[in-house]
């Protein structure tokens, strides 16, 4: 290969599998060459994806030595998410009975979903995390992105226990959402004792779901080391939960004055 082939294909390897380590060895025999040929070109290919605003490569000290891509994002394309995703909610056709507001298009949007990934993959790259978990339905998308951008394995928990799950844990919690209470169940194999789990969610009103998520954890001996909510409701203010990361915050809905209130976290970095 000459180098210029070497280095696309170094990039393509490493960003298709986000924070996975790689040893030098592994592209010394792939690519039939030496490690400071190797070295040369992770140097250039992680100044052609800090250019792009991509992520970066990172490189891994020892003796065997290594490198992963960690993907970025700048705060730059944060803000300009953040004003995209809010004229996206300001769209009163998106009102339906009870002032909710219709979402489902935008946390199935791939394109939206991947950048807002990103979002949260920065935010807890350093967090620690064994697993993200999140609890069905909507969320599962930026759940599983996060995931997959941090190299980590996803928990989705159920609102009703799944006999394709074998033996399973459940719990009822108050939803605030919805005003009564619901039930959520994890299969007893989803994670191990004393893991650590982040919380990756599509919506927070009072924090009724995130809390029982957080217990759902606790039953399994694990700690959750962080919540990062797409959207979350000013009201109510007093939260169940305080120790959250937001990105958009919704203010005033109201079928009747025909009203949508979406504010962007500018706090969030």
């Amino acid at each position: 290969m000459k180098r210029t082939e070497r280095i696309g294909a170094l990039i393509r390897i490493l960003s298709e599998c986000p924070s996975k380590p790689y040893s030098l060895q592994y592209f010394c025999d792939l690519f039939g060459c030496a490690k400071s040929s190797i070295s040369e070109d992770i140097q250039t290919a992680s100044h052609a994806l800090k250019e792009t605003g991509t992520g970066y490569l990172e490189t891994i000290p020892g003796a065997k030595g290594g490198v992963k891509f960690v993907p970025d994002i700048s705060n730059e394309d944060v803000l300009a998410l953040q004003q995209e995703f809010c004229e996206r909610l300001r769209d009163t056709s998106r009102l339906l009975g009870g002032n909710f507001v219709y979402t489902s298009d935008i946390f199935y949007d791939h394109g939206i979903v991947s950048r807002l990934s990103k979002v949260f993959a920065r935010k807890f790259r350093n967090c620690g995390a064994n697993y993200v978990a999140t609890v069905e339905t909507k969320g599962i998308p930026l759940a599983y992105n996060v995931a997959h951008l941090l190299n980590l394995p996803l928990i989705v928990i159920r609102r009703e226990a799944r006999i394709s799950e074998g033996s399973t844990v459940s719990i009822n919690y108050f939803s605030g959402s919805y005003d009564r209470l619901q039930k959520m169940s994890m299969s007893k194999r989803a994670i191990k004792a004393d893991s650590k789990v982040l919380i990756i969610d599509d919506f927070m009103r009072g924090g009724g779901s995130v809390t029982g998520i957080k217990e759902m954890i606790g039953e399994f001996g694990g700690k959750v080391v962080g919540i990062g909510i797409a959207i979350v409701a000013k009201e109510p203010e007093k939260k169940k939960v305080s120790d959250y990361s937001g990105l958009i915050y919704l203010g005033e809905v109201s079928s009747e004055k025909k009203i949508i209130e979406a504010i962007p976290n500018t706090e969030l970095f």
